[in-house]
């Protein structure tokens, strides 16, 4: 199955925008699924919104509440939460580089893929990931998918870019409580000297087909016995159960010439903030 674009807009690098598009680089079809069924009718469990003493509702009748320390909801209007204009819904721009190595592996969340949207956006795609790779830097920024605004940090990965979500720093718990009744003492000599030997005897390139998720191997094996049984219960399906289901780069040189002398006129003089304003459609999306 072909995979389907999750974002699409501009990956912006000063005045140079690259149309693209962001697809997950997780593969959710190699994990075993299951329903719940309801043994008596052998029918799916399906799960429906409802309201204490009201009963099921419509979705239509569903507005946003944010609930207050008085116990209280401001309730939203998904057209109001729509309405908030942000540049990172259509555009994901690098704001800041830094190392690699930098961000340690507790900051980092999911990981996508970042492809140019068509053939005239290569070109600027291959420089951007090219830079990149040059530096070993990452680029920062920030986009909206889903509803939220994400922390993205973007690096070469094989002939593309990889995106990868950032948890802020408000979602991540300080390690010192965990780690504070640890004794700081020093190690045994000679049991440090074993656990570093092993350590290097089984040391390897890393390579991820080395490893096989088991619990999900033996799950299919079980599925697979069942359905070879006559007496494994069964429960027929029908379709009633099924589940619901850009812009060219033009002169490219010129532009980053033009980025590069706009950064360094802005480290020579006094820094000023510049609002930038974008003209959108009033078109209304519904929030998901």
């Amino acid at each position: 199955m072909a995979s389907r674009a999750i974002w699409k807009g501009q990956l912006r690098l000063s005045l140079v925008s690259i149309p693209v598009e962001i697809h997950s680089a997780r593969n959710s079809g190699s994990q075993v699924s299951f329903r719940q069924i309801h043994k008596p009718s052998g029918k799916p469990v399906r799960y429906q919104k409802v309201v204490q003493g009201v009963g099921p509702v419509e979705s239509d009748d569903i507005m946003k509440g944010y609930e207050t320390d008085d116990g209280e909801y401001i309730l939203l209007e998904p057209d109001e939460i729509d309405a908030i204009k942000l540049e990172t819904k259509k555009t994901l721009e690098l704001s800041q580089f830094v190392e690699v190595s930098e961000i340690a592996p507790i900051w980092f969340d999911r990981p996508y893929y970042v492809v140019p949207s068509d053939e005239l956006a290569e070109d600027a795609y291959r420089v951007v990931r090219d830079a990149l790779r040059q530096t070993k830097k990452a680029g920062l920024g920030q986009l909206t998918m889903r509803g939220k605004e994400y922390l993205c940090a973007i690096r070469p990965c094989g002939d593309g870019l990889l995106m990868e979500t950032l948890h802020y720093q408000n979602e991540i718990r300080e390690a010192e409580p965990m780690f504070a009744g640890i004794e700081d003492e020093a190690t045994d000599k000679e049991l440090l000297e074993v656990a570093t030997q092993l350590i290097d005897k089984k040391t390897a390139p890393f390579d991820a087909a080395a490893f096989e998720d088991h619990y999900a191997a033996a799950l299919r094996d079980l599925i697979d016995r069942k359905m070879k049984s006559k007496k494994t219960p069964r429960a027929k399906s029908s379709q009633d159960d099924e589940r619901p289901e850009g812009e060219n780069v033009v002169d490219l040189m010129d532009a980053l010439k033009k980025s590069l002398k706009q950064s360094n006129s802005r480290k020579s003089g006094s820094k000023s903030s510049s609002s930038k304003s974008s003209s959108s459609s009033k078109g209304k999306k519904k929030a998901s």
